[in-house]
């Protein structure tokens, strides 16, 4: 499930980008006549793109999975047409452990700011 159109790295900070279309699987229910990204997405969205960051020191095969999120503020919606944008970068790392910080925005607007982690696991 990629729910980036862009990812890239400037200056050891993660950039991201996803246009939501409206014909998204997760807009179905959430909610009728009145479609809203889950902020579930929005968070996967913003890990998404902190895995840039972990260019060429992830051996092949192995996987970033999201092991936690903490102080997630959900500050506006983010609906169909919205162009997400989001900026995270690494705060520490720990062996196979990586802590990052980030936002999500829609043009200026603030929607989403959590801290999270994540463990790269050999997939071997």
């Amino acid at each position: 499930m990629l729910l980036l159109d862009e990812a890239y790295m400037l200056d050891g900070k993660a950039y991201g980008k996803y246009f939501v279309r409206g014909d998204e699987w997760f807009l179905d229910g959430h909610f009728p006549g009145n479609p809203v990204v889950p902020g579930v997405i929005l968070c996967e969205i913003l890990a998404q793109s902190a895995c840039v960051l972990l260019d060429g020191s992830i051996k092949d095969g192995a996987t970033p999975f999201f092991t936690g999120i903490n102080e997630a503020r959900f500050k506006g919606t983010v609906k169909p047409g919205d162009a997400v944008s989001t900026e995270c970068v690494i705060t520490k790392s720990k062996g196979q452990f990586y802590f990052a910080s980030g936002q999500v925005r829609v043009g200026s607007k603030l929607c989403v700011k959590a801290d999270f982690s994540f463990a790269i696991v050999d997939g071997n």
